[in-house]
């Protein structure tokens, strides 16, 4: 355990890290991976710099807010400080403000019986949140609904009409296996997901959190997310006027892997949470950074995000998992 003494002398060591230690993009010709990847580079065309064999890089996408709630999107890198396993980054290669990733979404939705008379509703804001997030020329998404097991209605696809066409054809069943559907998203789905520039990788999660016949934990489901670099927003179906077990779950998912759960008082406030997660996604930044004393160990690396200014509140996931050398 890290002393509290410690934590805050290495923030502020981080800030002055952050300030100082940004390398400028070689020619825009870098890609940083989502994830820390071991990566080889020579010498690009009138680049200020070379990136050696084996430089790992972490690209961490996160949102800042006030105490209200509102998006802050207009600050600069030296207002934050960060550490990766305890550590200030070696090297922060870039900083951005208002992400323009590609995006590869999950769409996944509860179709157990639970939910039959809200089903029709739900399956319309998912529809309507696609149309309005989805850009043909450079997102993807897929579709995938869950009762007792995954049923994957949609695989990868720009199609919006493909898309509208595997929600419209999931059907409510019986029991509840959500957390065996969130871990097959990202194992099958997100985790092998990745090109030749760094996306952005979510899944919108639609559901009242309950779990009746998983083989797999509620802590598989975080980890599998966390390996993959993939935020959860979810969106409780809950119908009652009080949070339940369920609404605790969907809060600690989307917790640990740096989204957000939203919590509508009726199925007819369903399409303001997904105007929030769409403002989201406008209002995040971007940092690349080489992490200090990185090693292929396959080991979970934290990571502590802090605005040195109290009032605001950055938001992004609790940590990654290094790949295996």
């Amino acid at each position: 355990m890290v002393r509290p003494a410690v934590v805050l002398a290495c923030v502020f060591c981080c800030a002055a890290a952050l300030s100082a230690q940004t390398a400028t993009d070689p020619a825009g010709t870098k890609s940083p991976a989502a994830a820390p990847t071991a990566k080889n580079s020579g010498k690009t065309d009138n680049s200020p710099f070379t990136i050696q064999e084996n430089v790992n890089e972490v690209y961490l996408v996160f949102s800042v807010t006030d105490k209200h709630g509102q998006f802050i999107s207009d600050l600069k890198q030296s207002d934050f400080a960060l550490l990766d396993d305890h550590l200030a980054p070696a090297r922060v290669y870039s900083f951005t403000q208002q992400t323009n990733l590609p995006l590869r979404v999950g769409i996944l939705i509860d179709t157990s019986s639970s939910i039959r008379q809200r089903f029709e509703y739900e399956q319309q804001a998912a529809k309507a949140f696609l149309l309005q997030v989805i850009r043909p020329q450079t997102d993807q998404a897929f579709v995938e609904g869950f009762d007792v097991a995954p049923d994957y209605r949609q695989s990868w696809t720009n199609n919006l009409d493909s898309l509208e066409a595997g929600i419209d054809s999931l059907q409510p069943g019986g029991g509840t296996a959500l957390y065996d559907a969130v871990y097959s998203a990202c194992r099958d789905k997100l985790l092998t997901s990745r090109g030749q520039e760094p996306v952005r990788k979510m899944i919108v999660l639609i559901s009242d959190g309950d779990d009746d016949q998983s083989h797999a934990y509620l802590n598989d489901a975080i980890k599998e997310c966390q390996r993959a670099d993939t935020n959860i927003y979810a969106i409780s179906t809950n119908a009652s006027p009080s949070r339940d077990e369920g609404d605790d779950v969907l809060n600690k998912m989307a917790l640990a892997t740096g989204g957000k759960a939203y919590f509508p008082t009726s199925v007819e406030d369903m399409p303001v949470s997904f105007d929030q997660i769409q403002k989201e996604l406008r209002s995040q930044y971007a940092l690349v950074y080489k992490p200090a004393d990185f090693k292929l160990d396959g080991s979970f690396r934290p990571i502590y995000l802090y605005c040195l200014d109290r009032r605001y509140k950055a938001r992004t996931m609790e940590g990654y998992f290094a790949p295996k050398g």
